[in-house]
């Protein structure tokens, strides 16, 4: 179901264990080169050229470019492929940037991000019952799923508000539940993330506050790689960039065979064209990798970074090993560092995505 996207980074915590050695780059093992991968993925609109693109034959087009075998494997559960990516039973694997922080990053797995594929531009949002503004959240108990997106995303509203986190009583909450909890009387706040926001945004008496689409590529969906495997096999790189920037570009075409595809991925959702379609309105696509690439060089990232790793490392996310937030190490391109830049676990990788902008690969 498509409820299953983007939950977050509690499991960080405790499913992984955040050891300084690890980190070292000195530490990574350095595979050899090898001729099958795994990349996981999830359901969310943002991550549908995946599966489709293993339907449509465009994934096995370019690993066949280039001498290798690309399996695209679906996890029902998304916090589940991120731990399996974390374990090493995925190569690589479909992630937003704040858990691909908190949980293989925080636990010592070096991860390059090599395709910076959307950001969500109104799919999560803070809904109020009987109010028009922000400001009515005061007091309120906010239900939402903690330690998430929804979780970084009401701190940020909060701050443009002028409030504090102190200045709300958040309840925890699945995404599974979420939806049958604001339907009660009781309930009168909660943050969430589509489809689940186009519902609850339909409860007599609510309305949005504040989304996403008001801190514009603050919450980015990525593809990311273990370093090391991509090291070893550059091509792994450019394969993925291949297939990923071909099917995006048949997915925003207005034709027949752009209208297929769609509707093709909205059917491996789960959702009806409509639907899917919908969404898509609320994702910001990097369909063009010259402004993929210019996304992943804007300083606007190493802020929303330190934002991300300073919530992050304030929640415990990091684990008790973290003294500070700089613990994590974070690389963009540029030879920019956020953090300890001796214990780099998260990079920013953008020569993919400029490989496809140069029509080089």
């Amino acid at each position: 179901m498509l409820h299953q996207l983007r939950r977050a980074g509690m499991i960080a915590a405790t499913s992984v264990a955040f050891t300084f050695a690890s980190c070292s780059p000195s530490s990574i093992s350095a595979p050899e080169p090898k001729k099958e991968f795994s990349i996981g993925w999830s359901i969310y609109a943002g991550w549908m050229p995946w599966p489709y693109a293993q339907q449509a034959g465009i994934v096995k087009k370019w690993a066949d470019k280039y001498g290798i075998k690309i399996n695209v494997v679906q996890v029902n559960d998304y916090v589940e492929s991120v731990n399996q990516y974390t374990a090493g039973k995925f190569d690589g694997v479909t992630v937003a940037n704040m858990d691909a922080l908190t949980i293989p990053a925080a636990g010592g797995k070096d991860t390059s991000a090599i395709i910076v594929g959307d950001y969500s531009d109104g799919n999560d949002g803070v809904v109020l019952k009987g109010a028009d503004s922000l400001a009515a959240i005061k007091g309120r108990q906010v239900y939402l799923v903690e330690l998430s997106v929804s979780h970084y995303l009401l701190a940020r509203g909060l701050e443009k508000a002028g409030l504090k986190m102190s200045d709300v009583k958040t309840v925890n909450t699945s995404d599974a539940d979420i939806v049958g909890a604001f339907a009660t009387p009781s309930v009168n706040a909660a943050v969430t993330w589509n489809p689940q926001l186009t519902v609850m945004k339909q409860t007599p008496g609510a309305k949005q506050v504040f989304s996403s689409h008001e801190i514009p590529g603050e919450i980015l969906d990525l593809l990311v790689v273990d370093t090391a495997t991509l090291k070893a096999n550059p091509n792994l790189g450019k394969a993925l960039a291949g297939i990923w920037y071909e099917t995006v570009a048949l997915m925003q075409r207005q034709d027949a065979e752009g209208k297929a595809a769609r509707a093709a991925m909205a059917k491996l959702s789960g959702a009806t064209p409509a639907m899917f379609d919908s969404q898509l309105t609320t994702t910001h696509l990097y369909a063009d990798p010259k402004a993929a690439v210019a996304a992943t060089s804007d300083p606007a990232l190493v802020t929303t970074m330190t934002r991300v790793r300073d919530f992050s490392f304030s929640k415990g996310l990091f684990g008790q090993g973290a003294k500070t937030a700089d613990a994590v190490g974070i690389s963009f391109p540029g030879n920019k560092t956020l953090g300890d830049a001796a214990h780099v676990t998260l990079r920013f990788d953008a020569s993919y995505m400029q490989m496809a902008a140069d029509g080089k690969l």
